[in-house]
């Protein structure tokens, strides 16, 4: 199938073109003194968490308190947050349309399928009224035939034909 290579493509395609958006974005947060102060505390809140997983997973004492992040360091780690938060929301936002448009395309499929099984369904009543009709008719043959008996079925044609004849 076609979709999967392109799928791949159109991913690494969009990572490259977000990676220099990213960057920008992290080079602009250092700069503003109110989103530096926000993505300080960010970080060093990012800091505490990983801190404390890290020690639990490890099995060290998690009460012990946890030195912050100096400020060069908490804005780049920020930064760097910022910048992978933005590239995997933009994936994450490509993963869901992507998602979305397969299930569109899907229900127009089934949608299809619908229409030609009602279709089916409706030439198969056709064709059996037809074949009731057939079947009456074969028996209101059967009764002439058994009403003229052995000579009225002989002669069937006959009469036929000459009832033709007749109306030219």
């Amino acid at each position: 199938m076609v979709v999967l290579p392109v799928v791949k493509l159109a991913t690494l395609a969009l990572k490259t073109a977000c990676k220099p958006i990213a960057n920008r974005l992290k080079k602009e947060a250092g700069y503003h003194p109110k989103f530096r102060n926000f993505i300080i505390s960010i970080a060093q809140a990012n800091h505490r968490f990983t801190t404390k997983v890290q020690r639990r997973i490890y099995g060290h004492a998690t009460d012990v308190a946890i030195r912050p992040l100096n400020e060069e360091k908490a804005v780049q780690a920020a930064a760097d947050l910022l910048g992978e938060f933005f590239v995997f929301s933009v994936a994450g936002a490509a993963v869901i349309f992507e998602v979305q448009r397969s299930s569109r395309s899907e229900a127009r499929k089934e949608e299809l399928r619908k229409q030609e099984i009602q279709e089916i369904k409706t030439r198969n009543e056709e064709l059996a009224r037809e074949i009731e009709l057939l079947a009456q008719k074969v028996e209101e043959l059967g009764q002439l035939a058994r009403g003229r008996g052995l000579t009225g079925i002989l002669n069937f044609r006959h009469t036929h034909a000459g009832e033709d004849r007749k109306s030219i």
